[in-house]
């Protein structure tokens, strides 16, 4: 029988409530649901501690958890509910883990007594999110809540951040525990060996052709300067993963530009033409490996160093010359002490970033809205702190090549490519800086996936500018299959709503631009507004690419 005299004695929902008071959480993102009331009424004793912030679906709450989890490096907090609450929610895991941001989400789960019944929703969320997370696990006795929520946030944190699930069975919560929450969280990394230095500064000391390729998860603004410092004093050309163009400067003399979709094809010589590649913090996947192709199989052609926060990341796929498991921080700060070394390639430095420039001028378009122009307006005139995020689609490679980001913490993507994360994470950028400017793009497929959450920023009265490009179709997929089936569109065409009209329905403000003159105007009076507001930019369907039309695609398909 419990001790009903104990200071301790607490509900599982008060337990729980108080471990994340515990471990610094300030805001949780949530849609709720009966299968965690006894939590939410244990929320309710801490509201001037905990905010909750109420989304409008799943997805777009485990979006802005990892929107969240992204810009301050600890875990972002979400709960959901069981069933379609959990299904729903897991669009958001798998960014995450992707994206290597750490996110811990709740999960409300059947009574104990009636698991394994089929119960109403029920789902193993073991069996469920196993392959998403870094670790999942269910919840059935209150006071081992203290346990796991502490392991929950040291492995979320530590090595390569990712993703956490933990079940919540709904009688758990009202049951009674006496329990000792303990101490706050305190993440784990790696750090590199004197061996593993000197051999790096070896490697360093015979190559001609060097280049860093940076990304990956686990940075701070001190990792990010001292990267800058270590290649300012080797005079090393940096290139970064894709959607992670905030890790340097883009204005840096040593900025080579970014190892993604639509390539620079010089960059993309460099990578062939080094003799050292630096990778720092990236996994080496799909899209930075340009489909597996940029780098020969098992063992690399280049001379390559491998650094990675996560031991299961080194060698994974290539077999690397050097691999050293350190975290980001970690690792910079010693990079930035080694001796320099001699740099014969100071000139081809110069060069790259010259490349960079000349690559990120704003180019030519069909229509009356020439979008490379809006980013390369967009790109001088914002103040240097500016938050930016994208969700996918072929909208973001002008964003991408033609907006220069100026400092660390700027850019919110989804490495994983999943649509719908620009209207949540530009939700969640502007509760976490209501100062900063915070500019949300979408397309218009991409909006309608998570649009809803623009009724949150009304709620949650953010700035935030939506901006929403809209070529009435499907554009990514509409491209492919020009490229594959020519003049056989299927299944990829749109029927839109007003996006402006919507916005203004959210008691939002809205605009809509034809034409490229009339973007200054529009941005300058959504900047003048209290509360969230939109601007639909109507461009031209076959403006697929900027260095490509559909028309051209389906061409080429036609006649190789």
């Amino acid at each position: 029988m419990a001790d009903t005299t104990s200071s301790n004695l607490r509900t599982g929902g008060q337990i729980l409530v108080d471990c994340l008071r515990l471990h610094g959480v300030d805001k949780v993102f949530c849609v709720p649901g009966e299968s965690y009331l006894a939590t939410l009424d244990a929320f309710h004793d801490v509201q001037d501690k905990i905010e909750l912030v109420v989304c409008r679906q799943e997805g777009g709450a485990t979006n802005m958890a990892d929107a969240w989890g992204k810009m301050t490096g600890k875990p972002g907090i979400a709960f959901v509910t069981r069933g379609p609450g959990a299904t729903n929610a897991s669009v958001g895991i798998h960014t995450a883990r992707q994206d290597s941001t750490p996110l811990i989400l709740f999960v409300g789960q059947v009574a104990r007594d009636t698991a394994e019944r089929e119960a109403f929703q029920e789902v193993d969320y073991r069996r469920m999110f196993g392959e998403m997370t870094k670790w999942v696990a269910q919840i059935d006795d209150p006071a081992r809540i203290p346990e796991m929520v502490s392991r929950a946030f040291h492995v979320a944190t530590s090595g390569r951040p990712g993703p956490v699930v933990l079940a919540l069975p709904e009688d758990m919560q009202t049951e009674h525990a006496d329990a000792v929450d303990g101490e706050a969280y305190c993440s784990s990394h790696a750090s590199c060996s004197s061996a593993d230095l000197d051999k790096f500064r070896y490697l360093l000391t015979v190559a001609r052709t060097p280049l860093v390729l940076a990304g990956g998860g686990g940075w701070t603004q001190e990792a990010c300067d001292d990267l800058a410092t270590f290649s300012e004093r080797n005079h090393l050309p940096v290139a970064v993963a894709f959607r992670r163009q905030d890790l340097m400067d883009n204005r840096h003399p040593n900025y080579a530009g970014v190892v993604g979709l639509g390539i620079n094809p010089t960059l993309k010589e460099r990578i062939d033409n080094a003799d050292l590649l630096i990778v720092l913090g990236t996994q080496l996947g799909e899209i930075v490996s340009g489909g597996y192709t940029y780098f020969t199989f098992p063992k690399p052609r280049q001379t390559m160093v491998h650094i990675s926060a996560g031991v299961e990341e080194l060698n994974k796929v290539y077999q690397a010359d050097l691999s050293i498991n350190a975290g980001m921080s970690e690792f910079c700060a010693a990079a930035k002490s080694i001796e320099p070394v001699d740099a014969p390639w100071k000139t081809e430095t110069d060069a790259a970033h010259a490349e960079y420039m000349a690559f990120s001028a704003p180019s030519d378009m069909p229509g009356d809205v020439n979008y490379s122009e809006i980013i390369g307006w967009l790109s001088d005139n914002l103040p240097e702190d500016a938050l930016i995020t994208n969700g996918a689609g072929n909208y973001t490679v002008w964003l991408h090549r033609f907006f220069r980001y100026k400092q660390y913490g700027t850019q919110l993507a989804p490495q994983s490519g999943a649509m719908g994360y620009g209207v949540p994470s530009g939700v969640a950028a502007s509760i976490r800086h209501p100062k900063r400017v915070v500019i949300s793009f979408s397309g218009d497929g991409c909006f309608q996936m998570n649009g809803q959450e623009i009724g949150t920023a009304a709620q949650q009265r953010t700035n935030t500018i939506f901006v929403v490009v809209n070529n009435g179709m499907y554009g990514t997929i509409r491209m492919h299959q020009e490229m594959h089936y020519p003049k056989r569109k299927s299944g990829t065409d749109l029927f839109n709503p007003d996006f402006s009209a919507l916005a203004r329905a959210y008691g939002a403000h809205g605009e809509t631009v034809s034409k490229t003159e009339d973007f200054r105007g529009a941005f300058e009076r959504c900047l003048e507004k209290e509360g969230p507001s939109l601007i639909e930019l109507l461009v031209e369907p076959d403006a697929i690419l900027p260095t490509n039309t559909l028309t051209a695609i389906q061409k080429a398909a036609l006649y190789p």
